[in-house]
């Protein structure tokens, strides 16, 4: 879902540090219960796991480190062998949007490393617990798809001007600061506040984006970095998703060949019609699922948001979601399952987790959008014929579009020599696999170990050993292994 180098020109090159930056004191950290009320169910969790939790005053701008400021919130899970403690890991889930604190339970998932490492989660600037911003949606995603047509699309339009309004409201210093950059300069005011030297890190989807601007910033301060299923640095942004829609296609028709005779089709052909004729008819009418009504901007993202995963328990439920939407396309009375109701509910009330619209303002921050509507439209005509299902869902307008504010700095560049640890899959169908290539080639002291023939986002602690080995081993040793494939 982000060291400084020895040579102070190079910073200067990087953008990393300004001649005029004041100094800033080490601020400390306040640590307390993790519960903030009642109903509070994570803060209960990670205090009944014997976390602490802490905020640290940052600057909402850094090049004025003495000027207004916001809180930052982390957990900790202390090293379970305090004798052999080696550092603090910090800890980030992607999105962006995502917060982190939570992450700091996945100690039992990985033993060998939480008996080394401080586990260390900290909410991005304005997600989560950490200085949260709020814009008022009703859904807790941009995503949708630009529809059949101009009609369709200019809906679209309507909806990301609507979006982006509903985050107008907020201060636009903290709109303009809601940047990646500052994110990682945020870590690094965690990081002395710690103690510590030098952190590590683990970081998934956009994550790996943050550790790479990180890096980039302040590579003299990062020990052992994991990233994992890369996002293309060059392309991450309002645009990170145009990449997507062939991947998202070949995890679609993977998913297709494994679910032959489970009531959709008897070949992966006729599954993957019943799939599109669904799509079809939400586009020429809406339908009703349980107490949500379902249309054409919805259904392609219904697909996209199942087709993460390819472990057997995620290709069951998609199953059922398609039998499901199927049935309603037909006009028969139907009841969503568990997990299709919240992804729903979520579309339509903004009840869920909402990691996108936290998200929105960062992606926004990072690197300037097209203003014209136009070259929107023209680009999903222009892919139409090649991408007919997901292309009108990955190419199409956001929120950035209507944005308040531009950019408060450019995009960074990302190109060091930094020793990384990068884990991917072939077929990732959310950060494609050319993607990770990319950021592979831009991290020049990076090795790769690529999960083959896996359709699946994230690729650590998800079942396959031989990649689970690698990043523990790494963690632990600090030695890189050569490029690899696990298959």
């Amino acid at each position: 879902m982000p060291r400084k180098t020895v040579i102070v020109v190079a910073l200067l090159a990087a953008g990393a540090l300004l001649p005029s930056t004041p100094a800033a004191a080490v601020p400390s950290i306040t640590w307390h219960g993790c519960t903030t009320g009642p109903g509070d169910g994570l803060g209960a969790e990670l205090d009944k796991a014997g976390a602490q939790c802490g905020d640290v005053t940052v600057p909402v701008d850094h090049q004025r480190p003495r000027g207004r400021g916001i809180t930052v919130a982390l957990a900790r899970m202390k090293a379970t062998d305090p004798a052999r403690r080696r550092g603090t890991l910090m800890l980030n889930p992607g999105g962006p949007g995502g917060p982190a604190m939570e992450l700091v339970l996945a100690g039992p998932l990985m033993p060998e490393i939480a008996a080394r490492y401080d586990l260390v989660g900290m909410d991005p600037r304005f997600v989560g617990r950490s200085s949260p911003l709020r814009c008022g949606w009703k859904t807790d995603t941009f995503t949708r798809s630009a529809g059949p047509d101009l009609r369709t699309f200019g809906e679209s339009v309507a909806f990301a001007k609507e979006l982006a309004r509903g985050c107008s409201g907020n201060d636009h210093e903290l709109l303009r600061a809601a940047s990646t950059r500052n994110t990682a300069r945020d870590m690094d005011v965690v990081r002395a506040a710690l103690g510590e030297r030098k952190i590590s890190y683990l970081g998934a989807s956009y994550g790996t984006y943050l550790g790479a601007v990180y890096l980039q910033m302040f590579g003299s301060r990062a020990d052992r970095f994991v990233l994992d299923s890369a996002v293309d640095p060059d392309v991450y942004g309002p645009g990170l998703l145009r990449p997507t829609a062939t991947a998202v296609d070949a995890a679609l028709r993977n998913w297709a060949k494994t679910v032959v005779g489970r009531g959709l089709g008897e070949s992966a052909g006729e599954v993957l019609a019943t799939v599109r004729d669904i799509a079809r008819s939400a586009d020429r009418r809406p339908f009703e699922v349980g107490d949500y009504t379902v249309d054409g901007h919805m259904v392609p993202y219904l697909f996209f948001a199942d087709l993460y995963d390819d472990r057997p328990a995620a290709r069951t439920e998609f199953v059922e979601t398609v039998r499901t939407l199927r049935d309603a396309a037909a006009g028969r009375g139907v009841t969503p399952s568990t997990a299709l109701a919240a992804l729903l509910d979520g579309l339509t009330t903004g009840s869920g987790p909402a990691t996108d619209r936290a998200g929105t303002p960062v992606i926004c921050a990072d690197r300037a959008a097209s203003r014209d509507p136009a070259a929107y439209y023209r680009d999903i005509q222009d892919h139409r014929a090649a991408e007919p299902l997901f292309g009108p869902l990955a190419r199409n307008i956001t929120p950035c579009v209507f944005w308040p504010v531009t950019p408060a700095e450019p995009a960074t560049r990302i190109h060091n020599t930094s020793p990384v640890l990068l884990l991917g899959s072939t077929g990732d169908p959310a950060t494609p696999y050319a993607g990770q290539l990319a950021m592979h080639r831009a991290l020049g002291g990076s090795r790769l170990v690529t999960l083959e023939g896996a359709f699946r986002h994230s690729v650590f602690l998800k079942g396959d050993a031989c990649v689970d080995a690698a990043a523990r081993d790494y963690l632990l040793s600090g030695e890189l292994p050569a490029d690899r494939t696990c298959r």
